[in-house]
Parts: structure tokens; C-alpha cells; sequence
């Protein structure tokens, strides 16, 4: 049992109590100085509140295992224990009226999951989403009306799960895992906060995910299927398609995202199964837009809209809101091209200028970093694809404002008429993963685009597997660094880039490699440094931790 405590005099000690946010007792005095009431409230309260969300997130990290096939003769594991774990919180009947919205696939899950939402919430309704991982705060993964819930509304909830199950669970019934954990307070929040429609991102898989104890979603969908977490849920790809088509549920109906011929065999012998329709979604066509770019960038990006538009379509059909919506065949509904165009999700095709750089130097593009998570040989391809599209619309830009402050308050280049640039990749992946898979991907179709990287740096993650930060609490630094990873990377680089005249380094840390790009940045004015990260959702977020300080 944890003792919710925070070390440091005075000795803050909590006391929990069902549905109440853990109020701390104190002393009457800050450093030593008599202070009123209300003024020392005032002082203490924000400190208070980090206190008790960094207990929070120690709490949070002790249930972090490592990820296995579930499985009945796995007590920890087993699917079942989600049933009574849903008993404990009086969950059972909360979910079917939140009006699910259930999501699996291996690539752009997330980027349909988020175009849903904005498109339901520009619609009028009340939304709440979930989705994994986070990038920085575990608050990134809830969403109410697109928005990342408070650290107030997060703690509420929080220990209002947390210590019902610690009342509870016993070792025939364990605590739930990291993510099962999630999963559960995800649905206590939606459903305290009565929302009209949640949609729900598969973690892994589906069939065994935490998520799939919703027994009657409105509808279900699946995005574009590939090979990944092949360790836990196959090695084909009709093995990943029938682990993704455990979200399946009899009575509703599924849409998915165009696939490769055996996934889609699989998903339909097992829609059958269930007497199911099976409905297969074309990309969206960007002339139904009005003229207006969608949200999120990247041509991989109409594949997951078009999977978006069917789903919300579907949910407003079924909930009898489809007719408050004005519908034209040659045009999407205003609600939907809203939606669509102002969805937001960090760390998927984005596009940061450095702000150290920007406030050193007139020159503020000088060093850009441009962040997507991609993480598996597919995936790393579309990243590819839309980094090579980036780098030319932003060369044509350039190309319009060389000089002085462009229309879109971007710097130009006034010191210089010619103004050469530099690709840079700054990677790192999960060692279960095969670099001579995932980085001749990745290089390969960069130069059919046209894009050579002139140099690679490869640097371990700073956040670690087993313990969840926050903006208040980045990762610390490990003494003893193991590079080893890092340098089989860059073996393997080094191998493919051989005739390329690319060159490499491993940097023992990731703000020494951070150092390092400003640092030449600085020294070549004339030269913006266009950075590419990826390989890690892990290695993106702590980019963004580092450059958004």
C-alpha cells in the first residue's frame, strides 16, 4: 500500500477519501516566514498540486510491467481480471453510455482517433478521447472537447480509481497494469464527465487491449495494418489482422482502412464470423475540403480521414443526430471540413523552428526540427515521403520570401541571397526493432525524393520504460550511459551510406546532441540545418520536452 507522503519539511501527509481531490496539512509558514491564510493558499496550492501529481505519477510507474500476450493461465494477465476490475470502480453500466467510437490499427490509429473527435466536437457534442502514448505528460492521453485534461481533474479521478482498487484487489486479484490502469481511469473520467461520444484508441493489438472491455461500441474501425510488435502479436500479417479484429463486436459495424490483400481476407472471414458488415474506406478525396488543408500533415493523412468521415458519419447516424446535418454530395458538411482541419496531434508530422535559435538570431529558421514518431518499416516510409514533400514546400516558400519576415511571421534570410541547407536525422528505436529493416526504409525513399541527409546523429532516449514524468519532472540522466545500441545504429547507417558520403556521430546524451545542432547553427548563418526525428514516439517527446523549455 502506498503512503501518500511528500518528503521535505513540513511534512505533507495525505488522506484519501472516494471522489475528493487529497488535501495536504501544513504548517502555517513559508521559509520561515508568518504568512495569512489566503496568502499562504496562495503560495502552496500550485505546489501542492505538483506534489501530489508527481505521487501520482510514482504511483502510476509502479504498475508498469512488461508487455505480454494475455492469456488465461497468466493471472496478472488475464483479459477476465477487466471485468472485476470495471466491478470495483461501478464501471459496468457507465460504458455503454458513453457512445464508444473503438479504433485499432498499426499505423495513423491516433490520426483517426483525433480526426473523429474534432469532427464530432465540431458537430456540438460533448467528446472525450483517448489515446496512447503520451509525449511528454501522461494528461496528453485524455482529452475532453479536445482539450488535455487539468492536473486537478486528472488527481480527482485518479485516486478516486486508485484507491478503490487498492481497497479491493489482493493477490488473486492484482492491481492493474500501467496501461489496463489508464484504460479504466479513462472511462471514469469520460463517464464522470458525461460525455456524449468517447473514442477510444486501441493501446496494442485489440482482442486482449484494455480498451476492448467495451462489449457494445456504436462502431469500430481499424486503420492501416502492418508489421509491428510482431514479438507479441505475430509474425504474418493475418495474424496481426486477427489480433486487430478482436475489437469486432456482433451488431456493430466495422470499417477499416484500405489493406493488403491477406490482411483484409483475415478482417473479413472474421466480420463473417460475427455477421457483421465490413465496410472498406477509401482516402478521402481533398476536393470534398473546400479549399482547406486538413490538420494533420501528410498525404498518408487522407487514408486516415477518409476512415474518420465514415466513422463519425456512422456515429451520428446511429445516435439520430445525422439529420441536424446539412449534407451536400460534392462537399463535406461544414462540421466535418472543421473538424478535419483543425484536428491537432503532436509529434505526428510537425514541424517546430527552433525558439532558442529564433531568439539568438534574426535568422530565426536557421534550425527546424521536423518530428514524427514513426516507428516501423512502413511507416518510416509515408515519414519519408512527407518530410521530402515538407522540405520542397518549404523551399518554395523560401524561394517567395527570401527576405525579411514572410506573411506567415517566419523569418527570411536577410544577410543572404543563397542560403544552402542541410538535412539532419536525428534517430533512435526500441532494440526489439531491426535497424536493417527500418533505416534502408527510411534512406531509401528519401532519395528517390530527392532528400540526402548530410549527416546522422544517434542518441539514447532520455525517458525510461519504467517511469512516467512530466513537464515538472523531465527524465534523469543516467550516469553510465550504454551506447551500444546507439553504435549498432550507426554501424548499420554507416554501411548503407557508404557511396552517400553521409556522415555519422552517437551522442551520449540527447540535450549533447541538442547542444551540438545550436551550436552549428549558430556558427553557420547562412545555413539552416533541417532536422529529422524519428525511429521513437519516446525520442520525439523528449525532443519536444527539451525544445519547448
Amino acid at each position: 500500500m502506498w503512503l501518500r507522503s511528500v518528503g521535505a519539511a513540513p511534512t505533507l501527509k495525505f488522506h484519501c477519501f472516494p471522489g475528493v481531490i487529497a488535501k495536504p496539512t501544513s504548517s502555517k509558514s513559508v521559509a520561515g516566514l508568518p504568512l495569512s491564510r489566503n496568502h499562504l493558499a496562495l503560495i502552496t496550492s500550485k505546489q501542492e498540486m505538483t506534489a501530489e501529481y508527481e505521487e501520482a505519477l510514482i504511483c502510476l510507474s509502479s504498475l508498469i510491467t512488461r508487455r505480454t500476450r494475455a492469456d488465461r493461465s497468466n493471472k496478472g494477465d488475464s483479459f477476465d481480471l477487466l471485468f472485476e476490475y470495471l466491478k470495483i470502480l461501478d464501471l459496468e453500466a457507465a460504458i455503454s453510455p458513453l457512445n464508444v467510437i473503438h479504433v485499432a490499427g498499426t499505423k495513423g490509429k491516433g490520426s483517426t482517433c483525433t480526426f473523429t473527435e474534432s469532427i464530432i466536437r465540431s458537430c456540438g457534442f460533448r467528446t472525450g478521447l483517448f489515446t496512447s502514448p503520451h509525449l511528454i505528460d501522461v494528461r496528453e492521453r485524455f482529452r475532453l472537447d479536445g482539450v488535455e485534461v487539468s492536473e486537478k481533474m486528472f488527481l480527482e479521478h485518479f485516486w478516486w480509481c486508485w484507491n478503490r482498487l487498492q481497497d479491493k484487489t489482493c493477490d488473486d486479484l492484482p492491481m492493474p497494469n500501467y496501461f489496463r490502469f489508464l484504460a479504466l481511469l479513462a472511462f471514469r473520467m469520460f463517464s464522470a464527465e458525461r460525455v456524449d461520444a468517447a473514442i477510444m484508441e486501441v493501446g496494442l493489438g485489440g482482442k486482449f487491449d484494455a480498451t476492448n472491455v467495451v462489449q457494445e461500441p456504436i462502431v469500430c474501425g481499424i486503420s492501416s495494418l502492418g508489421y509491428d510488435h510482431m514479438e507479441i502479436l505475430g509474425y504474418t500479417l493475418e495474424e496481426i489482422a486477427g489480433e486487430k479484429a478482436g475489437i469486432f463486436k456482433k451488431n456493430v459495424p466495422a470499417y477499416v482502412a484500405p489493406q493488403p490483400e491477406s490482411a483484409l481476407h483475415t478482417l473479413e472471414e472474421k466480420a463473417s464470423q460475427l455477421g457483421i458488415p465490413l465496410h472498406v474506406v477509401s482516402p478521402l478525396d481533398p476536393g470534398l475540403l473546400k479549399g482547406q488543408h486538413l490538420g494533420l500533415a501528410g498525404e498518408h493523412q487522407f487514408i486516415n480521414a477518409g476512415l474518420a468521415v465514415a466513422l463519425s458519419t456512422f456515429w451520428l447516424t446511429k445516435t439520430g443526430n445525422l439529420k441536424n446535418i446539412q449534407r451536400n454530395e460534392n462537399i463535406l458538411p461544414e462540421q466535418f471540413i472543421r473538424g478535419l482541419s483543425s484536428a491537432n496531434l503532436e509529434g505526428r508530422a510537425q514541424i517546430i523552428p527552433d525558439r532558442v535559435m529564433q531568439q539568438q538570431n534574426s535568422n530565426n529558421r536557421c534550425l527546424t526540427f521536423y518530428l514524427d514518431g514513426a516507428h516501423s518499416p512502413e511507416s518510416l516510409e509515408v515519414c519519408a515521403k512527407w518530410f521530402s514533400t515538407a522540405l520542397r514546400e518549404d523551399s518554395h516558400h523560401f524561394e517567395e520570401h527570401p527576405h525579411g519576415k514572410s506573411p506567415d511571421g517566419q523569418g527570411g534570410y536577410p544577410d543572404s541571397d543563397k542560403v544552402d541547407c542541410l538535412q539532419i536525422l536525428l534517430f533512435n528505436c526500441m532494440s526489439v526493432r531491426d535497424p536493417q529493416v527500418l533505416l534502408p526504409h527510411l534512406l531509401n525513399t528519401c532519395l528517390k525524393n530527392g532528400v540526402k541527409f548530410h549527416k546522422a546523429i544517434f542518441v539514447p532516449n532520455q525517458s525510461v520504460f519504467n517511469k512516467v514524468s512530466s513537464h515538472a519532472s523531465p527524465p534523469t540522466d543516467s550516469e553510465q550511459v550504454d551506447l551500444s545500441w546507439q553504435l549498432t545504429l550507426q554501424r548499420v547507417w554507416d554501411n548503407l551510406c557508404h557511396a552517400e558520403g553521409s556522415s555519422s556521430l552517437v551522442f551520449p546524451s540527447l540535450p549533447l546532441a541538442i547542444k551540438w545542432l545550436r551550436e552549428s547553427a549558430q556558427q553557420g548563418r547562412s545555413i539552416r540545418f533541417q532536422v529529422l526525428v524519428t525511429g521513437s514516439l519516446h525520442l520525439v517527446g523528449d525532443v519536444l520536452r527539451l525544445i519547448k523549455k
